[in-house]
């Protein structure tokens, strides 16, 4: 399959320094910003909580030994979860640097690819998360009906936004946002396959942080095939 191909192009490339630059630069960002949330709501309940409380038949509690560490442990979990799609939006707003070297190492002879606009990439890239993080809210409820048939309904879901989002994205650069949309409708359920292989290691914890980075290679690659396909037909 020539998408596996695809993808064992973009793993060979992960050790890439211009790939890690990104995946260290995006981690950074992203702990950066789940922490001031940490750090201020446990300053918060520091404030406004007294240093201990006495309660009947158990005497004088310590507030701070018990419940703001309670609250710091519900936190920590609360953003360890959104690590990945802050991980992802970040990542996601360095779409170009990824899909630039992959254009560096295998198709080096291109010309010069027209920048997309930041703003409408970072609107799209929210957006793609919100979408991501609904669909998957309501996917719960198929998982609670069919647990059996959850993660391949988990892979086939995100493979689909993933799909939907990088391709375009990546498209978008080299044929406009139009005609890149018009090759994504036409090789629906190629690119639906790619991403479903690529949203696998999604359910892999810490693994899952370089999904992004896979999927805009994997995208690049793929894109490049369709669109020789196209040149080569007419």
């Amino acid at each position: 399959m020539n998408v596996i191909n695809d993808i064992e192009k973009a793993f060979s490339q992960l050790s890439d320094p211009k790939f890690q630059k990104v995946l260290w630069r995006s981690i950074f960002i992203a702990i950066v910003l789940l922490l001031f949330p940490l750090l201020g709501i446990t300053g918060f309940l520091n404030w406004i909580l007294p240093d201990t409380i006495t309660l009947p038949w158990l005497g004088e509690l310590s507030i701070h030994g018990g419940l703001l560490s309670a609250a710091s442990i519900i936190t920590i979990f609360a953003l360890s979860f959104l690590m990945f799609p802050v991980a992802t939006l970040i990542i996601g707003l360095f779409l170009e640097e990824i899909s630039d070297a992959v254009e560096a190492r295998y198709y080096p002879n291109l010309p010069a690819v027209k920048r997309l606009n930041l703003i409408p990439v970072m609107i799209d890239a929210f957006q793609f998360i919100g979408i991501m993080v609904l669909a998957n809210i309501i996917a719960l409820l198929a998982y609670v009906i069919v647990p059996v048939f959850a993660l391949f309904i988990f892979w086939a879901l995100n493979g689909y936004l993933m799909g939907r989002e990088y391709f375009q994205l990546v498209a978008a650069r080299r044929i406009g946002m139009k005609e890149a949309r018009r090759l994504r409708k036409k090789y629906f359920s190629q690119i639906w396959v790619a991403g479903i292989l690529v949203a696998i290691p999604l359910s892999i914890p810490v693994v899952n942080i370089i999904v992004p980075i896979l999927g805009i290679a994997v995208f690049t690659h793929q894109f490049h095939r369709l669109n020789d396909q196209i040149s080569t037909a007419n």
